[in-house]
Parts: C-alpha cells; sequence; structure tokens
C-alpha cells in the first residue's frame, strides 16, 4: 500500500482458493502500518474526497470494509488517508473498475487459477500483474496467459531493469508498437524471485515422467 507516490502498486487483490484464509493476516498486518509524514504520507494532491467517494461507492454495493481508513486519529487536516482493505468485490463494481488513488487494496475472489486468469484479461487495462505461488508449473501457465506488459513472479513491484522496456498492453499502451515487439522475441518483461526456503520437496520416483502426468 502506498499514497499514489508512483505509478505500480498492487492496488487489486486476486484470492484463489484457499487463499481467502490469509485474508484475515492481511488485515493485521496493514493495522500495524503507521500513517505519518515518512512511512505512510498524505496524498500528493487533495484526492482524498476522490478516494473517499470511491470507497463509499463500494460500501453503498455491498462490499466487505475489513479496514477503514478514512478517519486517521490526529490527522484531521491535510490530505492524509490510512491504510483501507476492501473485500468482496466483484468486477462490475466502481471501485475495481476504477483507479483507486490511494492506500486501498480492492480484494476479489477466484474459485481457480483458470477464473483468475480470465479476470485478468478480462480486464481493459494490463500495465502489470503479479502472481504469488512456490509452484512453477503455476507460475508458467500464469505468464503464458495473461495479456499484461510486465509480470511478476513472487515479486510485488514488476519493475524491469532500465535496460528493459517499461510497456503495457491493450489500454495501457498508445502507439503502433512497443519499445519491444514480438519480432523482437517478446512484449513482455517478467521480473521473478524464487526461494529455496518455500520450494515443494517431492518423494523421489523412478518412474519415466510423461506428459500430463
Amino acid at each position: 500500500m502506498e499514497p499514489e507516490q508512483r505509478c505500480m502498486a498492487l492496488s487489486t487483490a486476486i484470492l484463489v482458493g484457499k487463499a481467502l484464509s490469509w485474508l484475515p493476516e492481511v488485515v493485521e498486518r496493514a493495522k500495524a502500518l503507521r500513517v505519518n509524514a515518512a512511512l505512510m504520507g498524505p496524498l500528493l494532491s487533495p484526492l482524498k474526497q476522490r478516494v473517499n467517494s470511491l470507497i463509499q461507492s463500494g460500501v453503498d454495493e455491498g462490499v466487505q470494509l475489513l479496514l477503514n481508513g478514512r478517519k486517521v486519529k490526529g490527522y484531521d487536516n491535510g490530505n492524509f488517508l490510512g491504510p483501507t482493505i476492501i473485500g468482496n468485490v466483484t468486477p462490475q463494481m466502481k471501485c475495481y473498475t476504477e483507479e483507486v488513488p490511494g492506500p486501498v487494496l480492492v480484494v476479489l475472489e477466484a474459485e481457480s487459477l483458470d477464473d483468475a486468469i480470465s479476470l485478468v484479461n478480462d480486464n481493459p487495462y494490463g500495465i502489470s500483474t503479479a502472481i504469488f505461488t512456490t509452484n512453477g508449473a503455476t507460475a508458467r501457465k500464469y505468464t503464458h496467459e495473461v495479456d499484461i506488459g510486465q509480470i511478476g513472479i513472487n515479486v510485488p513491484i514488476p519493475v524491469p531493469l532500465p535496460m528493459f522496456s517499461f510497456t503495457g498492453s491493450r489500454g495501457s499502451f498508445r502507439g503502433a508498437t512497443n519499445f519491444y515487439g514480438k519480432s523482437l522475441h517478446t512484449d513482455q518483461n517478467c521480473s521473478s524471485q524464487w526461494k529455496a526456503e518455500d520450494s515443494t520437496v517431492q518423494t523421489p520416483s523412478v518412474y519415466m515422467p510423461t506428459m500430463g502426468r
């Protein structure tokens, strides 16, 4: 979460299957964030009213306001806004279809990876996305099937190094061609991080691997 001081942020989370059980922990960690001039400062411009209106639109449409940061104790004046988490969101809601320029996490649910991929590709914009998984096959399927410019695997803000292009797709791109295109091998950038402690140890087997197993 960040107060709209950079163009990249994880503003929407799609929790797949059992990942929904992580939501209470996410809320508790967000509560621990301190709103002040250094860690979580104010919005750069008087956008607080717009953010508040988008949060309220979600409430009016039936979301779960899991964490409400619209009133920050000790910061009644100015453009300060605390961490806010909105659950039970659907793709038709205004708080999802419009960008929320503040420290607000919009949470959607999906039953399967395919459903999550459909949600991503049905969105008209495609600048960046990230998947968090310990399964390499899941990560590969996701990166190959989403139509997004920047992709992160266990990387929350998938901003490529300067020698690579910063590109988007669909509504997040204007022009005839990207800096790198399909004629130059790829039109996506993928940043990945795999930790040894997260690896899954499988039981040794002498069976010959076959397709589909």
